[in-house]
């Protein structure tokens, strides 16, 4: 969690200081230079500045969501969220409208890579964990209508919470999902 210049390091609960300078180390002279570049012309953009990943790849996954938490009350649209499948993140900003797709796309091939391993390796638990959770949906839709309920809620809650930290990652938070986290998301809170 991010609180007032501070993170919580994964797996530890220690607060660690934010270096808001840091963005470089462990850059190579050429690849300082071209974060450098990139970070002048995202100036202006919703592309974070430090990162330099941008908040509206997370769009490709609310959307889903969205419709999970339709589908105890229009189990129709089970249906349409069963057609949503991973898409990577620059191909998601090449096939979007996105006023800065280009520009995200060079972006994300320069994003340090303290932010974008922990930000793909989210997105990987994230893919699956939509495929879990629309097969225990679908297998849940013709039993007890509560349980089905509550199946998609937590299913909704879950994957909200790994948009959350795909989230955070984008706005530089360093802390990666440890093991327990991931298993804790994906296996356990979205069985019913």
């Amino acid at each position: 969690m991010i609180d007032a210049g501070f993170v919580v390091a994964a797996g530890t609960g220690d607060a660690v200081a934010l270096d808001k300078g840091d963005d470089l180390s462990g850059l190579g002279a050429d690849e300082a230079a071209a974060f450098e570049s990139i970070r002048e012309k995202i100036a202006g953009t919703n592309i974070d500045n430090r990162t330099l990943l941008a908040t509206d790849y997370l769009n490709h996954f609310n959307e889903v969501i969205m419709i999970i938490e339709l589908v105890p009350d229009a189990p129709e649209c089970l249906d349409d969220a069963k057609q949503w499948s991973p898409k990577g993140y620059c191909q998601h900003f090449l096939d979007s409208g996105f006023k800065d797709r280009d520009l995200a796309v060079a972006a994300y091939e320069h994003a340090p890579a303290k932010y974008r391993a922990p930000f793909d390796a989210v997105i990987v638990v994230l893919d699956d964990a939509i495929r879990r959770s629309l097969d225990r949906i679908e297998a849940a839709k013709d039993g007890d209508g509560e349980r089905f309920r509550h199946i998609c809620s937590t299913a909704s809650m879950t994957l909200q919470a790994l948009v959350e930290r795909a989230s955070a990652i984008i706005h530089g938070e360093v802390a990666a999902l440890d093991q327990f986290e991931i298993d804790r998301l994906v296996d356990g809170p979205a069985k019913g």
